[in-house]
């Protein structure tokens, strides 16, 4: 997944899915290759097909420009097309899922409150760094 989309300023960003497990990210950047934030998730070996996302981070030079949300969008477009339940550990992806939680499920989007197991997925996969 490599999508361009533009920040609130009007600049041309794109958000890139990257699979390196344990923990797996959803980036985004600049043309010039500067990477301003990024998405970090956990694909649950206990649940497959589960993708808990723990952790969501913009520097802070970039902040303002819309570029969490985007993140955030991206991810679960990308987790609704490819058919994956959302977990959200990460508090953005939590609140973006209260308050848009219903559209996302009329969309076909799938979530669910993330378990003590999930918490200890993470844990686990973030000591390992």
């Amino acid at each position: 997944m490599d999508q361009h989309v533009h920040d609130k300023t009007g600049v041309a960003v794109s958000v890139a899915l990257h699979t390196t497990p344990p923990i797996g990210a959803y980036t985004v950047g600049f043309d010039d290759g500067v990477v301003a934030g990024r998405a970090e998730f956990v694909d649950s070996t206990q649940t497959p097909g589960d993708r808990i996302f723990f952790h969501t981070e913009v520097a802070e030079e970039f902040g303002g420009r819309g570029l969490a949300g985007i993140l955030v969008r991206h991810a679960l477009a990308d987790c609704l097309s490819a058919g994956l339940t959302v977990v959200p550990v990460c508090p953005l992806f939590a609140a973006h899922l209260r308050e848009h939680g219903a559209q996302y499920r009329a969309d076909g989007g799938v979530f669910r409150r993330p378990t003590p197991a999930d918490i200890a997925l993470v844990t686990r996969a973030t000591d390992r760094r």
